[in-house]
């Protein structure tokens, strides 16, 4: 098997896996009904945020279904990467240092997440945690998930450029992935205008959703270009 079929085959697996983690998470996800903030629905909790273990683990579960997603990401960026033509490579690089800043953030708040608030609160040591648990609306939880979502959009954007125009296909992945780039920013415009700082989560919201819906539907995309690359390999 040559090297160009082996690097696409790689291609073909982590955008299908991209697109089916994502819709995996985004359902558990959905689960996770904010106990406070602007959308919470009722009986919600406030500072000092002391019921935190009322919604344990059930808030918690799609950040491990995250953490395997996020590396699904950061295998279809680099994927795409090696697939690009080589005049196209400086964009794909760019693409991928992105995507491992977006990554690297997101994973820490992830682990840190279900791994120090928790068990914090079970122990009693509660002092600081208002500052870390993801229901607080101005803590570090979301201020960490704003940057991850942001530079994956800017990860994106990047991507879009190694596709060209000459086609339908690449041309609808091309739109798509500097639409999510574009959406992301009028969004963060929209609350920071409507709100100041005191965004909440409002604009987290706004960007994983952004960012979930181009990666499921990218993932079928570029699944369906590069199945038509294969086509043309003996």
């Amino acid at each position: 098997m040559n090297t160009e079929k082996t690097t696409l085959k790689f291609g073909l697996y982590s955008s299908l896996s991209l697109t089916l983690l994502t819709i995996i998470t985004w359902g558990v996800a959905m689960t996770a009904i904010p106990p406070a903030g602007p959308y919470c629905p009722g009986d919600c909790m406030s500072y000092p945020y002391s019921d935190i273990l009322s919604y344990y683990p059930r808030d918690y579960y799609w950040m491990y279904l995250a953490i395997f997603q996020l590396f699904a990401y950061l295998l279809f960026i680099i994927s795409n990467h090696f697939i690009a033509p080589i005049e196209k490579k400086l964009f794909s690089f760019i693409s991928v240092a992105f995507a491992l800043i977006s990554a690297i953030v997101l994973l820490i708040a992830y682990f840190v997440q279900f791994s120090v608030v928790p068990m914090s609160m079970m122990k009693g040591e509660t002092e600081g945690i208002a500052l870390l648990t993801q229901y607080n609306g101005h803590g570090i939880f979301i201020a960490m998930e704003d940057l991850g979502y942001i530079t994956m959009s800017i990860s994106f954007l990047f991507l879009s450029f190694i596709f060209s125009l000459k086609n339908r296909l690449e041309r609808t992945i091309r739109l798509i992935l500097i639409s999510a780039f574009l959406l992301m920013v009028l969004s963060f415009v929209f609350y920071t205008i409507k709100f100041g700082i005191d965004r909440s989560y409002r604009f987290e919201v706004a960007t994983i959703t952004i960012n979930w819906l181009t990666t499921i539907t990218i993932g079928i995309l570029v699944s369906i270009f590069i199945k038509n690359r294969l086509k043309t390999i003996k």
